[in-house]
C-alpha cells in the first residue's frame, strides 16, 4: 500500500482528496502547512507527496526545495487556475507534475497512479531485463534503471521519476530526434494531458542538474520546432 501525503491549508480539499484516495487503496497522511509535513517527513518519508504551493508557516516551493535536498521521490504540485508562473517555477524546482484548482479528483488519482507506476518500473527489484532496465552506457553517461542511479563523467547525479525517464529516452538513441510529443508518451500516461511548456521544463531542469556535476555538459540538443536529441560525448 502506497502512502501519500497530502499537504494543503484547505481543509475541505485535505478532507475530500483524502476519502478518495484511500478508497483507492491508499494510505493517507494529511497535513495543513508545509513546516508540519517537513518534520514529519525528516522522520519518515511517503512514498509521495501532492503540494500546495500557497500555504502559512512553509509554501509548497520551500518545501519541495528542501525535499529535492535529500529525495527524489514523485511530487504533484496543486497550483492556481491561472498561475502559469507557479507551475514553471514548480517544475523547474523539480515538480514531476501540477495539477491546477478547481481540479478533478479523477484526474489527481490517475496522475498519482502513473507516478508511482513509473517509480515502481524504475525500482523494483525483480524487473526483467529490457532495453529499459539494463544498465546504460553512453560515453560519460551511465544510467542504471534498477537503482534509480545516473552518472556522469563518474559522478553522481540526483534525478527525479521523469527527469530520468526523458534522458533514458534520448539517450537510449543518441543522435536521434526525439519530439516534444514522442517524449510526452515517455513521460506521461495517454489520460494525462500535458502541453509543450511542461516537457521544456523538464529538459531545462534536466540540464541544470548535469551541468551541476559539469558545467560544460551540452549533450542534450535543442531542435527548434522539432524537439531534442541526445549527442553522445
Amino acid at each position: 500500500m502506497s502512502k501519500i501525503a497530502l499537504v494543503d491549508d484547505d481543509r475541505n480539499i485535505l478532507t475530500s482528496v483524502a476519502i478518495t484516495l484511500e478508497a483507492e487503496g491508499f494510505e493517507v497522511e494529511t497535513y495543513n502547512d508545509g513546516q508540519a509535513a517537513l518534520d514529519a517527513f525528516n522522520k519518515k518519508l511517503p512514498d509521495m507527496a501532492v503540494l500546495d504551493i500557497k500555504m502559512p508557516r512553509m509554501d509548497g516551493m520551500d518545501l519541495l526545495q528542501r525535499l529535492r535536498q535529500k529525495t527524489s521521490m514523485p511530487v504533484i504540485f496543486l497550483t492556481s487556475k491561472d498561475d502559469e508562473i507557479d507551475e514553471v517555477l514548480g517544475l523547474r524546482m523539480g515538480a514531476d507534475d501540477y495539477v491546477k484548482k478547481p481540479f478533478s479528483q479523477r484526474l489527481l488519482v490517475e496522475r498519482i497512479r502513473a507516478l508511482l507506476r513509473r517509480q515502481d518500473a524504475i525500482g523494483g527489484e525483480v524487473v526483467p531485463e529490457t532495453e529499459e532496465t539494463k544498465v546504460m552506457e553512453r560515453g560519460n553517461l551511465r544510467m542504471d534503471p534498477l537503482r534509480h542511479a545516473v552518472a556522469w563523467k563518474g559522478l553522481d547525479v540526483s534525478l527525479t521519476v521523469t527527469e530520468f525517464l526523458l534522458l533514458q529516452a534520448l539517450a537510449q538513441r543518441p543522435g536521434f530526434v526525439k519530439s516534444r510529443d514522442q517524449l510526452m508518451d515517455v513521460a506521461y500516461d495517454d489520460q494525462v494531458y500535458v502541453d509543450d511548456r511542461t516537457i521544456d521544463s523538464h529538459i531545462k531542469r534536466l540540464r541544470k542538474k548535469m551541468r551541476s556535476v559539469d558545467p560544460e555538459f551540452s549533450a542534450i540538443e535543442t531542435l527548434y520546432g522539432i524537439g531534442y536529441r541526445y549527442n553522445e560525448e
